[in-house]
């Protein structure tokens, strides 16, 4: 079963001419939400390493896997077991997986779908794209690893610095990282269908067949058309299954047959995005590639991108601020990149997020149902409602979490905190609700720190660097808590429910918050009956004004009043 699939003779080509809607893309979640820093998920030889596995925990009846079965056949402890199906439930293609609306109490009773399990195992030895300036990158043939902004062998850069030095002319653009996704298919196409597919009873394990239920699960890993997993089945867009009888089973195919056709759909779409960026990169520049200069960065010249399948990509806000709410939005993820000295709130319900490359910004994120990924960010405050998130090389960061799994943290991290979920906006509990993350779950003081190193860059690393730690992040002080308010944008045009913070605070926190309020009530008291004449009452008005100003000005916060006057 671990002998690689020899491909047919066959050279015909099944669409020669593919339209946008039958282009088969690999999708990007596994990609960028599902690759974890755990050295014993990272196999030399994977197809080597998960047969036996494969055929070890197939002993259930029902083919689904638990933490602990896991646990022990990896050898990896319960916690990161319990790691491995928490992200892979994440970023699952079938929202009709009950792994993926499980009740935390009870994923270990579901457990996870072996065949996604063996996927899932099998690209944690993928390695990420480097920027086109790197001067290895034409030596490296499988993989092109991404550097760490605070590697000190590999940069000494600040993630501030990391972007102004790699400008988004340099840095992958979402095609480079789907060709570089889909040559990385293309190589392993052979290895993932014998893991997926069965031998013939009689015929001996060259003989491999792979049934349409084992089929549907390369949907795990690729998708036709712009809908992904909301629009037709894999299997309907085969030849081979396509006109099955939905009553009757499927006649398994050869693995070969698969293998061949796939192939084929691969090269047509490496074919078909390759010409797209040479077409980028040898016409004139246009204003959504080109870098947004930090001092001349203004909510005119950054961008806010959307497409059917792409994330919406909010990217270069400079002192600015900027609100997304849902109807604003076409799509169910978002990717905040290179925004400094801002603001950015992003209202809506989503699926994924992406925060990267920011410094010295306020972002708050409405409800987000799957996984949310900040990386490279330097001084950056993160308010985020959501199912798990994961925080990667960043320094002097304030995380305000709701989060309903524990937050994990890698790479090289510095001078993080956390602190319990700290806003609301009228929408929100409902927004949550429609994602499924529930209030009454926070593990925002549960960080779990693995290792400082991405095992994700094919860079080598000097003798016992790999081994180290990620810096965990301290809770926030108590006494330094407090509320975040989102302004009212759009008065009268919001309806909501939400009046409060969904997500009980814990007692220290609540004592804080009832405290400055408290506080702030005596002072108010203070001021209406202080025993000043009219025209000293309008003195003491007046320097109030004049020093709320100047706090306005020097904290940046004016400008989200111009915000709020222009919109």
């Amino acid at each position: 079963m671990t002998d690689p699939i020899e491909p047919s003779t066959s050279t015909s080509d099944p669409n020669p001419n593919p339209s946008p809607i039958t282009l088969l893309h690999p999708r990007r979640e596994p990609f960028e939400h599902g690759l974890l820093p755990i050295q014993k998920l990272i196999f030399t030889d994977p197809v080597q390493a998960l047969t036996p596995l494969k055929q070890k925990l197939a002993s259930s009846s029902t083919h689904r896997v638990d933490s602990t079965a896991l646990a022990d056949a990896l050898q990896i402890s319960s916690d990161h077991a319990r790691l491995v199906i928490d992200t892979l439930a994440s970023v699952l293609h079938s929202e009709s997986d009950p792994l993926v609306t499980a009740r935390p109490d009870d994923v270990d009773s579901i457990g996870a779908d072996l065949r996604d399990l063996i996927l899932f195992l099998y690209i944690q030895s993928y390695k990420r794209l480097l920027p086109r300036s790197h001067k290895d990158s034409a030596a490296v043939a499988d993989v092109w690893p991404s550097t760490s902004a605070f590697d000190g062998y590999l940069s000494a850069l600040s993630p501030l610095q990391l972007v102004r030095c790699n400008t988004r002319r340099f840095m992958p653009s979402q095609a480079d990282e789907e060709a570089h996704r889909l040559s990385y298919l293309q190589k392993h196409l052979a290895n993932i269908l014998s893991l997926l597919s069965e031998p013939v009873e009689g015929e001996g394990k060259e003989s491999l067949v792979l049934t349409m239920d084992g089929f549907e699960h390369l949907g795990f890993l690729i998708q036709f058309g712009d809908k992904g997993s909301e629009g037709v089945p894999l299997s309907q867009a085969a030849p081979f299954f396509a006109n099955s009888d939905p009553d009757m089973p499927a006649i398994p195919v050869p693995a070969a047959q698969v293998h061949d056709w796939l192939l084929q759909n691969i090269a047509s779409s490496l074919e078909h995005i390759t010409e797209k960026i040479s077409a980028k990169e040898n016409g004139p520049p246009s204003g959504s590639d080109q870098d947004v200069a930090m001092a001349d960065a203004s909510p005119s010249s950054a961008k806010a991108s959307t497409s059917a399948r792409s994330p919406c990509l909010i990217e270069g806000f400079s002192k600015s601020s900027y609100i997304k709410q849902a109807s604003d939005l076409k799509n169910s993820s978002v990717k905040v990149i290179n925004c400094h000295d801002s603001v950015i709130y992003i209202l809506a319900p989503l699926r994924y997020a992406t925060i990267y490359g920011c410094s010295d910004a306020t972002i708050v994120l409405g409800a987000v149902g799957k996984a949310v990924r900040v990386e490279h960010c330097e001084r950056v405050h993160v308010i985020i409602a959501a199912r798990r998130v994961c925080i990667a090389n960043c320094r002097e960061c304030v995380f305000f979490l709701g989060v309903n799994k524990q937050p994990l943290i890698v790479g090289d991290n510095h001078k993080l905190q956390v602190a319990p979920y700290n806003t609301f906006y009228p929408q929100l509990e409902e927004h949550m609700t429609e994602v499924g993350i529930e209030a009454t779950i926070n593990r925002w003081d549960e960080p779990l720190a693995l290792g400082m190193i991405d095992p994700h860059s094919s860079l080598s690393h000097p003798a016992g660097v790999s081994d180290a730690q990620a810096e965990s992040a301290a809770h926030l002080d108590p006494d330094q808590f407090t509320n975040f308010l989102i302004p009212n944008w759009f008065e009268g045009e919001s309806i909501g429910s939400t009046k409060d913070n969904p997500f009980p605070l814990p007692d220290a926190y609540l004592t804080s918050q009832q405290r400055n309020q408290k506080n702030l009530g005596e002072i108010k008291q203070i001021l209406r009956e202080a025993p000043l004449e009219e025209n000293r009452k309008r003195e003491l008005s007046c320097a109030l004004h004049v020093y709320f100003k100047d706090w306005l000005y020097a904290s940046g916060n004016i400008r989200q009043l111009y915000c709020l006057q222009g919109d």
